[in-house]
């Protein structure tokens, strides 16, 4: 099983190193995650076999003979699994290595094992107690585990989970930093393999800025995040009314309301629409998921206060929810 899954991270490695092509625009990155996938599954069969044997063993136990040998080559060989166990962590993490991080679990796994199989012979040679059978159902569990783990870990990036958390942090205060970038909003992050990112997102700027300069602004975040942060980037420029002091006093009337009833709310592309009797107030309503359950209840609330505020006022909204993640 060992050599099967040093065979299979070889094998990921090569084939998630290839350049993008014709097929695969995004590169073959994704391939790693599936040689996470096969190893996570070795480790869940070793685990299943070894707990069915140790069952076996319980009741019907057999006669254990050992020496000084055994326990050396034991040593030995949890000594160098541990670590390879190391060395595929160390270098997982420098390179976001997901079939590696598995490689590191099977190793730890097979230490795990190993050591079950020296107490065992201690045990044995110490008080003549035959412990191996409940020694290696305890292993195969821990075992067992292990390749849960892995598989949660390696399913994940492929099913499409939520980006890292720090990452999205990153962008946005990336993004923000700019002088002329006033919010962020609309922010989708895609996975095509270890450290291969893509992105989109919708920056506000003030609407009574030159268009061009605000294209070459939002240009040049692009080409910063390329370099910086590893991230392709594609950004949609959003004009947001800043000299209007009527739409202004109205935003903040709504970011009032809408921080008052929970402050994970939040909303953007805010505007107004005056009419003889009445005026909307139109914006996208951003609900984390957290909440999104009880979205009916929110609008219904922010509406009920919007209308407090005077009863010509009417809030439209369009509910939206992060595709980040984010609370």
């Amino acid at each position: 099983s060992d050599a099967g899954s040093s065979v299979v991270t070889v094998v990921g490695f090569k084939m998630s190193g290839k350049p993008a092509d014709k097929e695969h625009p995004f590169g073959h990155g994704r391939i790693e995650y599936i040689a996470g996938v096969v190893i996570a599954f070795v480790i869940l069969m070793v685990g299943f076999e070894l707990f069915t044997s140790s069952i076996s063993k319980i009741f019907a136990p057999e006669e254990m003979q050992s020496g000084t040998a055994a326990i050396v080559v034991l040593v030995l060989s949890m000594t160098v699994k541990l670590l390879m166990g190391l060395f595929y962590r160390s270098v997982g993490k420098q390179i976001g290595s997901t079939s590696l991080m598995a490689a590191m679990t099977d190793s730890i796994s097979d230490v795990a094992a190993t050591g079950g199989v020296l107490l065992s012979v201690i045990v044995f040679q110490l008080f003549h107690l035959n412990v191996d059978g409940y020694m290696g159902a305890a292993v195969a569990v821990f075992v067992f585990i292990a390749g849960i783990k892995t598989l949660k870990d390696t399913l994940g990036p492929l099913l499409g989970q939520a980006p890292d958390a720090d990452l999205v942090r990153s962008i946005r205060e990336k993004v923000l930093s700019y002088e002329g970038v006033i919010g962020v909003h609309d922010m989708l992050v895609h996975n095509y393999g270890p450290n291969r990112w893509l992105a989109s997102l919708h920056a506000e700027v003030s609407a009574g800025e030159d268009i061009l300069k605000s294209h070459d602004l939002i240009d040049t975040i692009e080409r910063d995040l390329e370099c910086e942060l590893n991230v392709h980037t594609v950004i949609h420029m959003d004009p947001v009314e800043t000299d209007n002091e009527r739409v202004t006093e109205l935003r903040e009337m709504v970011r009032g309301i809408i921080a008052g009833i929970d402050p994970r709310l939040s909303f953007h592309d805010f505007r107004i629409v005056d009419g003889p009797s009445h005026t909307n107030l139109i914006f996208d309503l951003l609900v984390p998921y957290g909440l999104y359950e009880k979205r009916e209840g929110l609008e219904e609330e922010i509406e009920r206060k919007v209308k407090a505020e005077d009863e010509r006022y009417y809030a439209v909204m369009t509910v939206d929810t992060s595709f980040t993640g984010e609370a």
